[in-house]
């Protein structure tokens, strides 16, 4: 048994060895004694030797909390919580398990971002090691809203496992021979366009997710905060505007990430996962564009050398990242337009960026990059009048050649108009599923041996909710509803090839119509949400 201490407001009481029948009454005894006096503190008993409890030193526990009621037990072995656990304690009290130690000395580091850092520890894992020494709370956070964003659609690694890595704590995520975006970039520029590409689409499925009210964070209430922060360092009529434009900002339950950049994307075989995601939280898309620029170029104007440091690529990179991105996720190349939403951007970026460096000290140590920002922000503040933009509707149809390779262009398109609608994930599977098979028999038979043109459209109807996708192509006139539906009950030998795709169709959607019409084969799938 150890001697209790008492930082600030805890009393620390170590448990050691056994507690059993043969010496429950004298470590009870002990504890009580280590505590006499502070009763009224909470109370942390500490059992990371306690290697034996039977049902005598379950009646300590017992008793103990009936005289310090605010309890808890930590660093628990796996056998004595399962004592524990099996015996209804830590349904009445809050017990934390041990956990395992792990190194990440001479570990790569894959990323780093407000709260924590990111190393590989071995080809299937990565560990995220948090900042905050007491960082329990923000590990549960984090894998609750992963969870939620799973079940939402969105695809992301879930931690599996929490570990200490020295004095801090860590979460440790299975993302098998994972590369990351940045990583991508630097080792293979040829990609940079699939990048763009598949960075937005994700952006895009991002905001389209609505989330249930109250399961996520207001990114608003944080905003307002670092707003809140700044009145103290910024001239009076450029606080009251800041703060005027924030708060004019209206809720959205929308998703957005809160830290959307490439290293918080990772590409693990031909799948894109996003991770990092304890900033994930609600919001309307311009909070999401302000972290953005900060993450490509705005942390990076003073000084273009850091970006280096933390992404790996140079600064011309970032800003041709961020300017390719920011022309896809609005749909437009107008540079006045892009300028526009740009500038609002980076009033909320430099705002974040300046409360983040004097907080940690910078009007001592790096006041010209403070000053440069606040430059930049009190001249943004001046001419701009609302932080509101909206991009750029899809378009309402998609003219496609009919050929194999455009087959995930159009898949991004129809989850473009799914997300839109806060389309089920698992109607969202279904309906790609149907996709795919239509669009690739078109491009396969409508006009073999030669190729043309398709068009998909997507439409949503209400009372009920129900998503039409629609199929239209001049090639040679097929029914495919009218084909018999293969035997599924036959044995393998027995089967004859082909016929699945169809029937997969016909099986997952709610409705399927076909018509041959001036010309023109048309399809229609009809989903019931």
């Amino acid at each position: 048994m150890g001697t209790g201490t008492q930082p600030g407001e805890i009393v620390r009481v170590e448990l050691k060895g056994r507690i059993d029948s043969n010496n429950a009454a004298e470590r009870e005894k002990e504890i009580l004694e280590q505590i006499r006096g502070r009763e009224t503190l909470p109370l942390e008993l500490c059992a990371s030797g306690l290697t034996y409890i039977s049902s005598a030193g379950l009646r300590v526990l017992l008793h103990i909390k009936k005289t310090v009621p605010e309890l808890r037990i930590t660093d628990v072995t796996n056998e004595v919580y399962e004592i524990l656990e099996m015996t209804g304690f830590t349904q009445m009290m809050t017990v934390e398990k041990a956990y395992r130690s792990v190194s990440v000395e001479g570990c790569e580091e894959i990323g780093r971002g407000a709260n924590g850092t990111l190393y590989r520890i071995d080809t299937d894992n990565v560990v995220k090691v948090y900042n905050n020494a007491d960082a329990l709370d923000e590990i549960r956070h984090e894998t609750d809203v992963a969870r939620k964003a799973l079940i939402l659609g969105i695809p992301t690694a879930i931690p599996y496992d929490v570990v200490r890595v020295g004095d801090h704590y860590g979460s440790v995520f299975e993302l098998l021979n994972a590369r990351s975006f940045s990583e991508i970039l630097l080792k293979e520029p040829d990609k940079f366009d699939w990048c763009v590409d598949e960075y937005v689409k994700m952006l895009h499925k991002i905001h389209g997710t609505l989330v249930p009210a109250g399961d996520l964070p207001d990114f608003r209430e944080t905003a307002l905060g670092w707003t809140d922060f700044l009145k103290d360092y910024l001239p009076g009529p450029v606080w009251d505007k800041l703060r005027a434009l924030v708060e004019a900002v209206p809720h959205d339950d929308h998703m957005i990430h809160g830290d959307f950049h490439t290293k918080n994307l990772e590409l693990q075989g031909d799948e894109v996962l996003l991770i990092d995601m304890d900033t994930l939280s609600v919001g309307h898309p311009i909070f999401e564009l302000g972290s953005m620029y900060n993450g490509f170029v705005g942390y990076y104007e003073y000084d273009h050398e850091e970006i280096k440091k933390f992404q790996g690529y140079d600064f011309e990179t970032g800003r041709r990242f961020w300017n390719s991105a920011l022309a896809a996720y609005l749909r437009t190349e107008d540079p006045d337009r892009l300028r526009e939403v740009e500038d609002k951007a980076r009033i909320l970026g430099y705002a974040r960026m300046i409360r983040r460096l004097i907080r940690r000290g910078g009007l001592d140590t790096e006041k010209g990059k403070i000053d440069f920002w606040t430059r930049e922000l009190t001249e943004l503040v001046d001419r701009t009048d609302s932080l509101l933009f909206t991009a750029d509707a899809p378009a309402e149809e998609l003219d496609i050649e009919a050929v194999r390779e455009n087959l995930p262009k159009v898949l991004a398109y129809v989850d473009e108009k799914l997300n839109s609608v806060g389309c089920p994930a698992k109607a969202q599977m279904q309906i790609a599923l149907a996709v795919e098979e239509i669009f690739i028999n078109i491009s396969e038979y409508a006009y073999a041996p030669d190729k043309g043109m398709a068009t998909v459209r997507v439409e949503v109807s209400e009372k009920p909710i129900c998503v039409k996708i629609i199929f239209t192509d001049h090639g040679k006139p097929y029914d495919p509803v009218a084909r018999e539906d293969p035997d599924v009950t036959l044995p393998a030998h027995a089967r004859g090839v082909g016929g699945l795709g169809i029937f997969l169709v016909k099986k997952t959607m709610d409705d399927v119509n076909y018509e041959y019409k001036d010309g023109q084969n048309i399809l229609t799938l009809k989903k019931n949400l």
